[in-house]
Formats: C-alpha cells, structure tokens, sequence
C-alpha cells in the first residue's frame, strides 16, 4: 500500500506541474521515471518513456504518450489511496465528527 501512495504523491506533482505556472520539464521528467521505477516497469518502456521525454523537449511539447502513461497510472490505483495522498477525508468520517456537536456548545 505504502508504494501506491508514494506513485499517486508523485502523479499528484505531475499533474500539478503540468497545470502549473511553471511547467519545468526537469520537474515532469523526474515524476515520469520515478513513478516508472515505483511501478518496476521494464526497461524497454523505461527506455520509450525517456524517449518521449526527449522528443517532448525538442518539439517543446508534451507528448500524448507521457500523459497516457500517468492517466493509466492514476487509472490502476485504488482509490483510496489517492485520498490518502492527496489528503482527501472519507466522507463518512467528517459525517461521523460532525453529529457529535450538539447546538449547546455553540
């Protein structure tokens, strides 16, 4: 579990980058390769990965192929643990903290 909330931190960065004001391709590619090393992927997409990263920088651009791979990425993760990483709350835990205040103690 701890390996899913380390991949949906760093494609949480991602795409807070590539949303971003500054969108810093050093910042993109290091959540690219750390998100593909989090996911032991083989060194033939690692080595496609990289390449895309580099015809992205050439072309100024980002490639289609790098934002399929962190949408399939995001895709595969549970749910849950992407709350945990982005500090979402489950909505029946606030539900349960609020019923117990009573109007007295406003």
């Amino acid at each position: 579990m701890s390996g899913e909330v380390y991949q949906a931190q760093v494609l949480r960065s991602f795409f807070d980058t590539i949303t971003g004001t500054d969108r810093n391709l050093t910042r993109i590619y290091m959540c690219v390769v750390s998100l593909a090393k989090l996911r032991m992927e083989p060194p033939e997409r690692m080595t496609f990965l990289v390449d895309q990263l580099r015809k992205s920088k050439q072309k100024r651009e980002l490639s289609v192929d790098i934002i399929d791979y962190m949408c399939d990425a995001a895709r595969d993760l549970e749910l849950g643990t992407v709350r945990t990483a982005f500090g979402v709350k489950d909505i029946n835990e606030v539900a349960d903290e609020f019923s117990g205040i009573s109007l007295d103690s406003l």
